[in-house]
């Protein structure tokens, strides 16, 4: 939950230097960067006019309240209707810009991926060494006395366990694949019982990481939502299925 609950928008200075390329062109380039909370699961950036790309803006619509961008570097439709200025309201003289119609967007030199992140967000991975099990439809699928504990503001605990303290031959490679900003992307599996039953992407692992989430990396979850877990011999009551 996001402390702005019941106040939105909510607009906060940036002190970090933001760019965003588009075509290997770099649109804006500003240290004047406000984080907008739009709503209640992560910011956007938002921006001044004079840090907008005039000379590559093109505008699709206009109302009293806003107008609306384009951005017309080459021929590429990802880039219509991509920026948002306010002309009234809360959000009066900032513009807001889409985050994934662009290439690249950088804090600093650091590249970020799929929005920006939210400073009152953190993660915190502990190694742990409760005796962790885990059960799809009776059949043990891991067991371990070496998990890493996620800790997400915000979200359930993750369990992260070793791969080798898994049951890997019941594992098929699933085309699903996600982002986070805060641990990078996450590749799935699939579990296939010897009974032909099939459990879709229900297992998932970061082959590569933020620096923030190296702990995790090579590790896997499952999803505590699908799954039957036990934690020092107590099963637990699955929570609600919660989006990564």
């Amino acid at each position: 939950m996001n402390m702005f609950l019941g106040s939105l928008p909510h607009i906060e200075d940036c002190q970090k230097r933001v760019r965003v390329y588009s075509n290997g062109v770099c649109l804006i380039d500003t240290k004047k960067a406000r984080l907008v909370w739009l709503h209640n699961k992560y910011p956007a950036y938002g921006f001044i006019r004079e840090d907008l790309p005039s000379w590559y803006l093109r505008v699709a619509s206009e109302t009293e309240n806003e107008i609306v961008f384009d951005v017309t570097l080459g021929h590429n439709p990802k880039l219509l209707r991509v920026i948002t200025y306010y002309l009234k309201g809360p959000l009066q003289g900032i513009a807001i810009a889409k985050f994934d119609a662009f290439d690249a967007w950088f804090e600093e030199d650091e590249e970020i991926f799929v929005h920006p992140k939210d400073p009152y967000k953190r993660i915190d991975i502990l190694q742990s060494s409760r005796h962790i099990r885990i059960e799809v439809n009776g059949i043990e699928v891991a067991n371990t006395r070496a998990p890493r504990l996620l800790f997400e503001t915000g979200l359930p605990v993750r369990t992260y366990i070793p791969k080798t303290d898994c049951r890997m031959d019941l594992w098929q490679p699933s085309d699903l694949t996600t982002g986070c900003p805060y641990k990078g992307n996450a590749s799935y599996y699939n579990i296939v019982l010897s009974s032909g039953e099939t459990f879709d992407n229900i297992v998932w692992w970061y082959p590569t990481t933020t620096l923030e989430s190296a702990p995790i990396r090579g590790y896997v979850a499952f999803y505590d939502e699908k799954v039957d877990m036990w934690v020092d011999g107590e099963k637990q009551v699955r929570p609600n299925l919660v989006s990564l």
